[in-house]
């Protein structure tokens, strides 16, 4: 016993290390993560700046006209300085008011703000960082981590029973990475798109950071959950709680639980059609990797059957 809570305590605190490592890095890194996460945010609520919408475009509709005044007042400048060319004292102050115009137009003329969430509280700038910058560094340490767990564990298992932990422990990182990246790229956008356009003539719509990191951050972790169902079928069927035979007969509730669980998740008819064809190759994945690997372990136990025979 004081064996296994040593092991135990050493693995904590290499993880612990891990986790911290990856924390500084992440946090030293804290504003490409930031501009990272905010980007699915960007492109819609730009737009939505751009449509005049919320307090920001109204503000940017101001920028807007108090440009076109200041294009229109240096083309007036511009030919009064043509015509009193030979006036140095009526030139020269034109000309130092044309130069201002073009600086004025200059900084009018820059895109829309509007990607970057509001804060709120004095210490939620700071707070919000070290939350993302926690999350990313959960997911950068995440295969040490599940390593570490492995090691503490796969001493109580059959050789047998190590080898097909070994094989799905190596694949829970690699698909959770999947998963976020595709929550990242896909589910992420179309759920802001959603949300942002949902009755935004009614509401002015303005985006607190730690709500919308929460939001992105549960979003990604659970499409991360979601791409583990390979894992779990693999585990179910080594377990022989159901075959593969089973479940490709059952594949209409397959189709229909992607399809569920695609609606739930915030789009138009298109994102719900992305969302629900990977989530259906993975299942298909697990059925073939689950017919592969049962069709090895009966060729074993066949030829152990044949060598005790012998």
């Amino acid at each position: 016993m004081v064996g296994h809570l040593d092991e135990l305590r050493t693995r904590i605190i290499v993880s612990l290390i891990a986790l911290a490592v990856a924390f500084g890095l992440c946090f030293w890194q804290n504003h490409r993560l930031l501009t990272l996460i905010d980007s699915p945010l960007a492109h819609q609520t730009q737009q939505q700046v751009r449509d005049g919408q919320g307090p920001l475009g109204a503000t940017y509709q101001v920028q807007q006209s108090a440009r076109d005044t200041a294009v229109q007042l240096r083309t007036v400048a511009g030919v009064l300085q043509a015509e009193h060319r030979d006036t140095p004292a009526v030139a020269l102050p034109l000309s130092r008011v044309q130069r201002n115009l073009d600086d004025d137009v200059a900084k009018l003329s820059k895109p829309p703000q509007g990607n970057r969430p509001v804060t709120l509280g004095i210490g939620e700038p700071f707070t919000t960082t070290v939350t993302v910058s926690l999350i990313f560094a959960l997911i950068l340490a995440l295969p040490l981590l599940l390593w570490q767990v492995y090691g503490f564990f796969i001493p109580a298992l059959e050789p047998e029973q190590q080898r097909h932990v070994r094989s799905l422990a190596l694949a829970v990182p690699g698909l959770f990475i999947a998963g976020v990246a595709f929550g990242y790229a896909v589910v992420l956008p179309a759920a802001v798109h959603f949300f942002q356009n949902f009755n935004s003539d009614q509401f002015n719509v303005l985006v607190q950071a730690s709500q919308y990191y929460k939001f992105a951050a549960t979003t990604m972790l659970a499409m991360g959950l979601l791409f583990q169902v390979p894992v779990a079928i693999l585990a179910i069927t080594r377990a022989g709680v159901i075959t593969p035979r089973q479940l490709r007969r059952n594949r209409r509730y397959a189709v229909g639980a992607c399809a569920a669980v695609a609606a739930l998740l915030p789009g138009d008819a298109i994102t719900m059609l992305l969302e629900t064809v990977p989530l259906y190759l993975l299942f298909e994945i697990s059925v073939l990797l689950a017919s592969i690997a049962d069709r090895r372990a009966r060729k074993v136990s066949a030829q152990a059957a044949a060598s005790a025979g012998a």
